[in-house]
């Protein structure tokens, strides 16, 4: 009773959880089904028709596995976990994808497929290629190019390149981001479906694309090597290089493969060929190496064939979808192209409103401008008016001023003239007293001779009256009763005295004489002086006179003719005081 209790209580449904690469589900799965069964579910909710190239994948302690279409999927080795988690991915990949990718949904999840397998480095791409699948990517994401819109910096969030690019190259993120953005501009005009299309048409081309890599052993040797199997064939690969194949089997060339625990055997279709065998050590990877040959196998020999009912439908389907999409695009580019031809018109027209707004406005502050201009000319006009009567005035009064300044230059001139004449005769009169102070220097001289002379003969009396009184001084004082001398005595000294007399009157009548002519020497001088002083003021006069007149040309002029006045002056003062100090 118990144990069938337990039964009835078991759940009926497990969950699972689907990932497509662009969306995740999750779906209630009865007990009972198998793999076939969720397959074809997730394909009709993803709208899937191309189911062959698609398979579900899962995880089981780090190994990939392939759900199996014919097993339960209860039944399988799975992951504990809840709900199991799925990933709806392409198993086995077109020779052409322009030929056999029919549905639009299937050439966006071999895209995205492929584009992730590209950036994960997965499939090596070299940089040049990196940068042009990233412009078509950009364009299938953004759609036609934009510069108003797509402003610098707009791929910063965007995955396009892989990191081995990028590292390789020491440019920055906005120097690649220009790189893509040129050659994205030049795909404007092509849809999302064209340029996924263009894209998988160049990563159909790599070397890695589509290839599933497996490590094996030849023979008992333990030769390490990697096997490759794709859409063409398979491909045997040095450990260190997955780009060029060793030796390759296409499907067309191989008659069987044969599996026996962990020998593979290859028989070529040539019976002179050699027989090809390796070794895998895996039993989960030989079982998948298995299924790929024989799925990669069976699409070789279905592309081969005429297309079943349902391709040729799906194919005249995607076409009249194609040309139907082609005839709305180009009917929305046309519409398109109309709006923008309105919306130019339209900015036309504006530019133009706005335009003759401004002329309008221009012509009214013209207008405006002009009767200013009038109203100001009015004014000047009136200004110069006054400014010229103003003028004819100053002109009278510039003309007595002219005729006042030429009848005071006439009187300058006369004065000047007078000036000069008073100045030669002041020049004149220095000459002279010059020549008489020279004369009266040499008559001073000869004086100083005379005098001296004079004083010499004095000094000479003396010292001759010194010694006579000397000599006779004893004999006086012998004979105080002696007689009076004699006649002849007396009469000598006395001669001697008058001599000697003589001589002090006639160096006091020299004497005075000197004095009186330096006096009237001086005399003359100080009369000379005021004449000078008079000369000097009436210059004085003159020059503020001539300031007006301009008959002196600068003060230069004037300097000259006082120093030509004051030059006699000096000469007699260095006279005049010479006999002064006689």
């Amino acid at each position: 009773m118990s144990i069938m209790g337990l039964k009835k209580k078991q759940p009926k449904t497990f969950k699972v959880k689907v990932v497509t690469m662009d969306a995740e589900m999750e779906f209630n799965c009865e007990v009972k089904w198998k793999g076939k069964d969720l397959f074809d579910l997730v394909c009709r909710t993803i709208g899937l028709r191309e189911t062959w190239f698609f398979k579900l994948r899962y995880m089981v302690k780090d190994t990939y596995l392939w759900l199996k279409m014919d097993k339960r999927v209860l039944d399988q080795e799975l992951p504990k976990e809840d709900p199991i988690t799925f990933h709806f991915l392409a198993k086995f990949y077109p020779e052409k994808v322009e030929e056999e990718l029919v549905q639009e949904i299937t050439q966006h999840l071999f895209f995205l497929q492929v584009k992730k397998q590209i950036l994960d480095e997965e499939i090596y791409c070299s940089p040049e290629a990196s940068v042009l699948l990233a412009s078509y990517a950009v364009q299938a994401k953004y759609g036609d190019y934009d510069p108003n819109f797509h402003k610098p910096g707009f791929l910063a969030e965007d995955e396009l390149l892989p990191q081995r690019v990028l590292m390789q190259y020491q440019m920055t993120a906005e120097m690649w981001e220009e790189k893509i953005t040129a050659w994205y501009a030049e795909h404007r005009g092509i849809a999302r479906d064209e340029a996924e299309m263009n894209y998988l048409k160049i990563a159909q081309d790599l070397e890695m694309y589509g290839v599933n890599y497996f490590s094996i052993t030849q023979n008992k040797r333990d030769t390490e090597l990697l096997l490759g199997v794709d859409a063409q064939g398979l491909h045997i690969y040095s450990p260190n290089n997955k780009l060029t194949p060793n030796k390759s089997f296409p499907w067309s060339g191989i008659r069987n493969i044969s599996y026996s625990e962990k020998e593979f055997t290859i028989k070529p279709l040539e019976k002179k060929k050699e027989v090809f065998k390796f070794y895998s050590s895996q039993l989960k990877v030989n079982k998948l190496i298995l299924q790929l040959c024989i799925g990669n196998h069976d699409l070789f020999m279905r592309r081969r064939k005429v297309d079943s009912i349902e391709v040729q439908q799906m194919k005249a389907q995607a076409r009249e979808e194609k040309a139907r999409k082609k005839m709305e695009r180009q009917i929305l580019a046309r519409e398109k192209q109309m709006r923008e031809e309105a919306e130019r018109a339209k900015e036309e027209m504006e530019r133009r409103l706005f335009q003759l707004q401004d002329e309008a406005r221009l012509a009214n502050e013209a207008l405006i401008r002009s009767e200013e201009t009038a109203d100001l000319l009015a004014e000047k006009a009136q200004i110069a008016e006054e400014e010229a009567k103003l003028l004819a005035h100053k002109a009278a009064e510039a003309e007595q001023e002219r005729q006042r300044l030429e009848v005071t230059a006439m009187k300058t001139k006369e004065e000047k003239r007078l000036m000069e004449q008073k100045m030669r005769e002041a020049e004149l009169l220095a000459v002279k007293l010059v020549e008489e102070s020279e004369r009266r220097t040499k008559e001073a001289d000869h004086l100083k001779q005379d005098l001296s002379e004079a004083k010499d003969a004095e000094r000479r009396a003396k010292q001759k009256l010194l010694e006579i009184t000397r000599s006779t001084y004893p004999l006086v004082s012998a004979y105080t009763c002696s007689p009076p001398p004699t006649d002849g005595s007396d009469l000598s000294l006395e001669s001697g005295s008058v001599k000697t007399d003589f001589k002090d009157s006639d160096m006091k009548r020299l004497s005075m004489e000197i004095e009186r002519e330096r006096l009237d020497y001086i005399e003359k001088s100080k009369n000379l002086q005021e004449q000078l002083k008079e000369l000097k003021s009436e210059i004085e006069s003159l020059k503020l006179e001539e300031q007006h007149s301009g008959i002196f040309s600068s003060n230069r002029d004037l300097r000259d003719y006082a120093e030509a006045a004051y030059f006699p002056i000096s000469r007699v003062g260095h006279y005049d005081s010479e006999v002064i100090y006689i």
